[in-house]
């Protein structure tokens, strides 16, 4: 399980008033569920990312990962930025498996994840390649395979597909969507597109204006497998109007 427990962060301006960015924010999250985090621009959202990350310290309250709480970044979390930041030297089969090969993992072993994770996500045919070939889509799909291959407890997903045409992210999502129902690893993931937070999660959270707190957790109890074309029913409307009033009242 994923809990936070009273998790503030603050920061010092440059006349060393505080800047409060998040929280109190006391939230659990079940191993396995997909979690969406939305709200208002500047509401804390990454900031909330990177802390689970280890990449930022609380400055009160603490993230727990089971028994541990989260003061660095851990093989046991995965993160995924909206840039796909691959590295431009290596084909695609190399960026996929560089995170094996800093953590020491045999070449065979490492090849073979690297094989396995480029069939799931339709990379195969493009393993040589290098980035400077690949579309925008393409290069994003390198990146989720990168953290995938790790094989994380958690996934952390910070708006990774917002750059992307509205084709291009839906058919992402459907990967990931597969690739999370065969691992059930626990998802948080960031976006600021509503329907993709009610199409993929089992629950979305929002957060208030600055410092970003909990004012809403919403159950999305949609049939899994989900299809797009959930997207034109009246239950996947009635979701998503909600998350709207939500925001707008945050």
């Amino acid at each position: 399980m994923l809990t936070f427990r009273g998790l503030t962060v603050s920061f010092q301006k440059p006349d060393g008033e505080a800047l409060h960015a998040l929280g109190p924010v006391h939230l659990g999250i079940e191993r396995g569920q997909f979690v969406c985090i939305v709200g208002p621009s500047g509401c804390g959202k990454s900031t909330l990312i990177k802390v689970v990350a280890g990449l930022q310290p609380a400055t009160q309250g603490a993230v727990v990962l089971g028994e541990t709480p989260i003061r660095s970044p851990s093989p046991r979390v995965g993160l995924m930025f909206q840039a796909a930041n691959l590295m431009p030297w290596r084909t695609v089969r190399d960026n996929v498996a560089l995170p094996l090969e800093l953590a020491g993992i045999k070449r065979e072993q490492r090849a073979a994840a690297a094989e396995e994770m480029l069939q799931t996500l339709g990379l195969s045919e493009f393993a040589e390649v290098y980035p400077g070939g690949l579309s925008g889509g393409m290069a994003q799909r390198v990146a989720l395979g990168r953290v995938l291959v790790q094989q994380p407890e958690v996934l952390l997903l910070d708006e990774p597909f917002g750059a992307l045409d509205a084709m291009t992210r839906e058919q992402i999502s459907l990967d990931l969507l597969a690739q999370w129902r065969r691992t059930r690893q626990t998802v948080l993931m960031v976006t600021h597109d509503i329907n993709d937070a009610v199409l993929m999660s089992d629950r979305v959270i929002v957060l208030s204006r600055r410092p970003g707190r909990v004012v809403a957790d919403i159950t999305i109890d949609l049939p899994r497998p989900r299809q797009p074309a959930m997207m034109f029913t009246p239950e996947f409307g009635g979701f998503a109007q909600a998350i709207r009033e939500a925001i707008t009242l945050a």
